[in-house]
């Protein structure tokens, strides 16, 4: 019993075309990849939605660079603890922080804290 067996015709692979010339670069300069780690790995500075600017001015609240910087602290110890939405107490002041979008969501005045509510937060922290 002579079996036969056909052997599927196998086409040579080619190099697809491109456009640039082996060796040029596109003329954008070359970044290593410490530099592009660390650009990724530098955070965006702190975002005020629409809703917490509006609530900031409606309730006069104005924070120092201080506090600004108070609360960029308290942004990072949260995002290193893993919060995700989180209750930031500074000072008289309480605000909602979407950590992962380093955007404070509202803020509520000393006055208006009283028998208030917070909810869908999954971190406080308190400075």
């Amino acid at each position: 019993m002579d079996q036969q067996f056909k052997i599927p015709r196998v086409l040579p692979v080619q190099q697809p075309q491109t456009t640039r010339q082996p060796g040029r670069t596109s003329g954008k300069p070359t970044e290593s990849f410490a530099q592009v780690l660390e650009s990724k790995l530098q955070q965006p500075a702190l975002k005020f939605s629409a809703h917490a600017a509006k609530r900031l001015e409606s309730r006069g609240i104005r924070l120092t660079d201080d506090q600004l910087n108070t609360l960029e602290e308290a942004v990072e110890k949260a995002r290193k603890k893993g919060g995700r939405d989180t209750l930031i107490l500074l000072g008289d002041v309480a605000l909602v922080v979407s950590v992962v979008n380093r955007t404070v969501i509202t803020a509520i005045d000393g006055e208006s804290l009283k028998e208030n509510v917070f909810t869908q937060i999954d971190s406080a922290v308190i400075t």
